[in-house]
């Protein structure tokens, strides 16, 4: 079992939620329970991911974790494109985040590439 807390995604996924519920609460209210919610949840799904992956006792689960992490990352990722498109908030206010969702990505990536190539031994 592994110690979340000691990994680098784990606590860049932190810094994704607290980014992104700054960035929520300048949402408009009527979007409570559209899109605040939605990205609120995707954000605390990434580090949950990882950390319910990490309690896992094999390699394969656990790259499984990081997948679902991975998908919360896209998830954001969109959400953030739509309250752009809709101009609900300016891409300049969402670039710090962005930058950290793609950092994110590609840590998450590169372990899960790390995991397959072991698994192939």
């Amino acid at each position: 079992m592994r110690n979340f807390r000691k990994l680098e995604i784990w606590k860049n996924g932190i810094d994704i939620v607290k980014q992104v519920y700054k960035l929520s609460h300048q949402l408009p209210a009527q979007e409570k329970f559209g899109l605040i919610s939605q990205i609120n949840r995707a954000a605390v799904s990434i580090p949950s991911n990882i950390a319910e992956g990490c309690s896992r006792n094999s390699e394969v689960e656990f790259k499984r974790f990081l997948e679902i992490a991975i998908g919360s990352l896209f998830e954001i990722e969109t959400q953030l494109i739509i309250i752009v498109e809709l101009k609900l908030i300016t891409s300049e206010e969402t670039k710090d985040l962005m930058t950290l969702i793609q950092k994110e990505g590609r840590m998450i990536n590169g372990l899960i590439n790390k995991i397959k190539k072991n698994e192939s031994f």
